[in-house]
Order: structure tokens, then C-alpha cells, then sequence
């Protein structure tokens, strides 16, 4: 399965994105409403300039305490973004996810971001691949 495939069973509508200098707080308070994992930092909602998420924030909460809320998302963001394209397998995303250490990763077509896809995402792909899979082998030992 290919990146383009699982955007296409996301919701429709652009990615989450906030704006360089917007409040951590503001961002967590973001991330909770949309139920979502990480929000992207963009100037113009099309170029990443890092990605903050949940794990960003709780982290420098554990560290340095509800102070960290009053600062900029540029502070806590990952800035160096590992990026994947619409035509990268799952599987790649995947290995590249874990590898990094990550579970959000910016869907790039050029220089232009046209999705976000997280671990949930291609976990739920691979998993729905595997279940075809089993069916289409069932049914060749069956006779179907």
C-alpha cells in the first residue's frame, strides 16, 4: 500500500497547522480539541518548518514545568523533519517511523506538504492489507 492510498481514507480537509510564534499552550489546547497528535509549524500551511506534538510538550513539561506553555512553538518543535512522498510504500513510512522514533510524518509532493500521516494511520493500513491478504488465501484453499 502506498501513502496516497491511506490520505485518501483520512478525512478530507488541510493539515492541522499553526503559525511560527504561536503558544505552546495555544497549540496543546489545539491538539486536545481536534484529537489529533502533533500539529504541524508553517508559515503558509504548504512548507514545514518543524512539527510539535504531544510527546514534544510533555516532555519539556516533565522537564522544566507549566512554564514551558507560555513559550513558542518554535522552542519545542522538531525542526530537522523527516518527510515521506504520496508514491513511498507503508511499509518504508513505517521503518522510517520507527527507526526515528516518531509517529507523525509530513506527506511531501515537491515542496508543497499535501497530508500528514501518522503511525495509527499505516498501522491501520497494514493491518486492513494483511486481512485481504488472508481472505484472498482463504479463498484460493477453499476453491473461491
Amino acid at each position: 500500500m502506498q501513502v496516497h492510498q491511506i490520505l485518501r481514507s483520512k478525512p478530507k480537509g488541510a493539515v492541522i497547522t499553526v503559525t511560527p510564534g504561536t503558544r505552546v499552550a495555544d497549540a496543546a489546547r489545539l491538539l486536545a480539541e481536534r484529537r489529533i497528535g502533533a500539529v504541524v509549524v508553517s508559515a503558509d500551511g504548504k512548507a514545514p518548518l518543524g512539527i510539535l506534538s504531544e510527546r514534544d510538550i510533555v516532555r519539556d513539561l516533565g522537564r522544566r514545568g507549566s512554564v514551558c506553555l507560555d513559550e513558542k512553538v518554535d522552542a519545542l518543535m522538531t525542526r530537522n523533519l523527516i518527510s515521506c512522498a504520496p508514491a513511498d510504500s507503508a511499509d518504508a513510512v513505517l521503518e522510517k517511523m520507527t527507526a526515528g522514533r516518531f509517529r507523525h510524518m509530513p506527506v511531501m509532493d515537491g515542496a508543497e506538504m499535501v497530508g500528514i500521516i501518522s503511525i495509527g494511520d499505516v498501522v491501520a493500513a497494514r493491518i486492513a492489507e494483511l486481512a485481504m491478504e488472508k481472505d484472498a488465501l482463504a479463498g484460493m484453499i477453499m476453491g473461491n
